[in-house]
């Protein structure tokens, strides 16, 4: 009998290995997930838009319900002056619910099930809101890291522990979302491998072997609900990041 780990499945294989000056970049299959994703979004929006009528089908309904979803959360959080920025929230929402969906399937990979994914998207966000940060507020921006009315003497500390909370907000986003990624596919693995284990046995396990199966359709069903709820908490997460750097919240 064969055993297989659990993280087997976020094993990152080389597609097309390229290396040049001893700098691995090749061609994985991260890579071709992402890729797909990005192809898969393209096509569903385009279809759906291309020939757009004044009674929409269930696709273009699918579509503008999605992009009023966004526009309603930027409205909530940031006001209609984040109404500019609708482009990089609504394509990160996307981009993110449909990876976290997209690992669902059997056989698929889940490119946010690793943390070196998540940070990268994060760290690239939250540069971003620096940059926004400063263009709204330049040098007075340092001023989100005194609270008002802090005592004086006070100030270097307080200071320094805001400087380290706000940095740290890079590092919340990309782990939550990989954690409960990663840990909720392992979790349905170890499962699948414990009831199939029970099937290869036989006899009365055998039987037996129908309540973790019941346990991985329940479980089916609530990391489905998980790929939604992390996308949109890491999207809103960027809306009140994002108000923070132009409000100074």
């Amino acid at each position: 009998m064969t055993f297989h780990s659990p993280f087997e499945q976020f094993e990152i294989i080389p597609i097309i290995p390229i290396s040049i000056g001893g700098l691995n970049i090749s061609f994985t299959n991260s890579s071709l997930f992402m890729m797909i994703v990005v192809v898969f979004i393209t096509s569903i929006y385009i279809s759906s838009l291309y020939d757009a009528k004044l009674i929409p089908t269930e696709w273009q309904s699918m579509v503008e319900l999605s992009y009023l979803f966004i526009l309603s959360l930027i409205k909530e959080q940031i006001g209609h002056v984040g109404y500019k920025y609708l482009p990089i929230i609504f394509t990160t929402f996307i981009f993110l619910l449909s990876c976290n969906l997209l690992g669902m399937i059997p056989y698929t990979f889940t490119v946010t099930s690793h943390i070196i994914v998540t940070f990268g998207l994060a760290l690239s966000i939250f540069i971003g809101i620096q940059i926004i940060a400063g263009m709204h507020h330049g040098l007075h921006f340092f001023s989100f890291f005194l609270p008002q009315g802090a005592p004086l003497a006070l100030s270097p500390f307080l200071v320094l522990i805001e400087i380290i909370s706000y940095v740290f907000r890079v590092f919340s986003l990309a782990i939550r979302l990989f954690a409960n990624m990663m840990s909720g596919h392992t979790l349905l693995k170890i499962l699948a491998g414990f009831s199939w284990t029970m099937l290869s046995v036989g006899g009365a396990l055998y039987i037996v072997s129908i309540v973790p199966l019941i346990i991985i359709f329940a479980l089916t069903g609530l990391e489905i609900s998980i790929a939604f709820l992390q996308a949109y908490v890491f999207t809103i997460l960027i809306c009140i990041y994002l108000n923070d750097s132009i409000h100074l919240h």
